[in-house]
């Protein structure tokens, strides 16, 4: 299901993006062919077809957040008039966009939520190494997130992208993945993701972006040379050794970090990361 995998994961990180059939084929490894038939086996839906309905959920969604110009809406869905999307969506959910957005409400609508396989752990049974760092400052997009809605990670990644190498103070090289534990602690369900950078400072921060200051502490890093659709199976198999080695810290906001080189290729997932998780 690697394929799949690596498909999905190019069609969140690229939903804004115009996709065609052999753009996602070819991040898959698959043909046109084998990728049309292993994908609408394994999700449900023909590639083309999920792509639309993910599109037009996110619609959905700012529509009935009350968004004020549909035409803007339909664009950023990949629609050249009113009319197209409008058509299109009555189609996928049987409401037009100004009813849904008048209705301010997704209840009665069949949406196409992103899908993430399961995770499973490598065959990781130990850390590539430990480091030491300082007190680290972080600046980027910050949202929670279900564990069972991970998949939607990758669209922060495709709206940070670009701010990448713009922001304030910002220290080059690397980008960065945190997941936080959530502000409310009876919540066990779900996890804060931030995508960030390295920052000198956190002052003139603009306005939609979060900072974040991690405490100097030790790592135990796990390298992932495979594609990053598949950066779930390192993060379980990193949560499972901290389990197992009795050196996980007993409380703390940071859970885990995702360390993104320069040299990994944010259009293919492939460059290789870092997995780092707290030891002390």
């Amino acid at each position: 299901m690697q394929a799949i995998d690596k498909a999905l994961w190019f069609i969140e990180s690229h939903l804004a993006e115009p996709l065609t059939l052999d753009d996602v084929a070819g991040i898959s490894g698959l043909s046109r062919f084998h990728l049309a038939r292993t994908f609408a086996a394994g999700v449900g839906l023909p590639v083309l077809a999920y792509v639309r309905g993910r599109r037009l959920t996110v619609a959905a969604r700012r529509l009935a957040d009350g968004a004020p110009d549909i035409l803007q809406v339909a664009l950023e869905a990949g629609y050249g008039s009113h009319e197209a999307f409008t058509r299109a969506f009555r189609e996928q959910f049987g409401l037009t966009p100004d009813e849904t957005r008048t209705l301010r409400s997704l209840a009665t609508l069949k949406l196409v939520e992103a899908i993430r396989m399961p995770d499973h752990a490598s065959m990781t049974a130990a850390p590539d190494r430990f480091v030491k760092i300082d007190t680290l400052l972080f600046a980027g997009l910050r949202k929670y997130f279900r564990s069972e809605d991970r998949a939607g990670i990758p669209a922060i990644w495709q709206a940070f992208g670009p701010m990448i190498g713009t922001i304030p103070n910002e220290v080059k090289g690397a980008a960065y993945g945190l997941v936080l534990a959530p502000a409310d602690e009876s919540d066990d369900a779900g996890f804060d993701y931030f995508a960030a950078v390295q920052v000198k400072r956190l002052d003139d921060l603009p306005e939609d972006l979060f900072g974040a200051r991690i405490a100097g502490r030790e790592w135990a890093v796990f390298e992932h040379a495979g594609h990053v659709s598949s950066i779930g199976s390192t993060c379980a198999a990193a949560g499972e050794w901290l389990a197992q080695s009795g050196r996980a810290p007993k409380s703390g906001p940071m859970q885990m970090i995702e360390v993104y080189p320069s040299q990994f290729d944010a259009r293919t997932g492939l460059g290789g990361c870092e997995v780092w998780v707290p030891v002390a």
